[in-house]
């Protein structure tokens, strides 16, 4: 696993659990917060034994209970990877700043946020029989169950995807695959992007700069398992129990398939592939801090979509990987969505 990647994930411990850590809690205003859980078909028969039956928190607009003859957009938010849905709820700090933006003049949108924690601690919204397929979770199984059972507005005109780190991962990914489905993506702070492989640094004395930080004082580093999530994702293995995956590395070297099967869950090599399904987006939108650890492999995506014709706009802001998730969603995700969805 390439030591700058781990890195990174060491370092989105730190920002995300401070960041939990300061948003106030959600206060009760007009719009709601439900928790449910929806059964994934798709995930059925996982050779990690995750449960198909997945925790759902979703945001329900302050005229939903109110209006019971309207109907409304639905905006999927994928959550980053080591902490669960819970943890982005607090950090988005929903249902306040959901409800002030529609307070603002924003319209009104359901948000649906699955959750996808795993036995190692993220799904990489990637098709794999060790994790279940969760791309066909979140496009088939999720939006099926939100349609069947909620208000909702049933076409891809009136469906927006979004995610944050390893959700933004999975934005661009299940975007390219499922432009049927949705017609609006917005990736924020993408993960991911190109899956290189490398040996790790031989270590000396002291650690190098690279190498992970350990978790804070008294909490569990969620980030451990990150090498196995990946593998188990991109690497699957039936025939190689009890993990079912293969690692990139064996005996200090490169494993030239397994890698090549990691490169190939890079969205940078796969976009060539989904030029047609992109261009069906209405709007496409990325955005990533102009300090974030990520900001290289997002300008190069950017540059790699420009080179093929996909309309889309790259945004790069003042800030680092996490500080200003909550009001990037609030001041630019919502507003994205309220513009480009079709309403009722």
């Amino acid at each position: 696993m390439k030591s700058a990647r781990t890195g990174f994930f060491a370092v989105v411990l730190f920002t995300l659990f401070t960041a939990v850590a300061i948003v106030p809690a959600a206060e009760q205003n007009d719009g709601t917060i439900e928790r449910i859980k929806v059964h994934g078909t798709s995930l059925e028969g996982n050779l990690e034994g995750d449960s198909p039956d997945r925790d759902v928190v979703i945001y329900l607009p302050p005229s939903y209970r109110t209006s019971p003859a309207k109907r409304y957009p639905v905006v999927y938010f994928l959550h980053g990877y080591g902490i669960n849905v819970d943890a982005y709820v607090n950090l988005l700090n929903l249902p306040k700043t959901a409800d002030d933006v529609i307070a603002a003049g924003t319209k009104e949108m359901i948000i649906v946020l699955p959750d996808a924690h795993t036995v190692y601690n993220g799904s990489m919204y990637s098709n794999s029989p060790t994790t279940g397929d969760w791309e066909g979770f979140i496009a088939r199984d999720l939006v099926a169950y939100i349609d069947s059972n909620y208000r909702t507005l049933a076409h891809r005109d009136s469906r927006g995807l979004s995610g944050h780190s390893m959700g933004g991962y999975g934005t661009v990914r299940i975007g390219m695959k499922y432009p049927e489905v949705f017609s609006a993506l917005y990736a924020m702070s993408s993960c991911c992007l190109m899956n290189t492989v490398s040996l790790p640094p031989v270590r000396k004395e002291a650690p190098s700069e690279d190498a992970p930080a350990p978790a804070p004082e008294g909490k569990p580093n969620p980030f451990a398992k990150v090498a196995q999530a990946q593998a188990a994702a991109w690497a699957p293995n039936p025939a190689n129990p009890p993990d079912y995956f293969d690692l990139p590395t064996k005996d200090g070297e490169i494993q030239p398939l397994v890698a090549a099967k990691y490169a190939a869950n890079s969205p940078l090599a796969m976009a060539s592939q989904y030029v047609s399904s992109l261009k069906r987006y209405r709007a496409i939108v990325m955005d990533v801090g102009d300090k974030d650890f990520l900001r290289a492999m997002n300008v190069e995506l950017h540059g790699e979509l420009n080179r093929l014709g996909v309309p889309h706009v790259f945004e790069e802001y003042e800030g680092d990987h996490g500080n200003r998730v909550a009001s990037r969603f609030q001041n630019n995700v919502m507003s994205f969505f309220s513009r480009q969805l079709k309403f009722e």
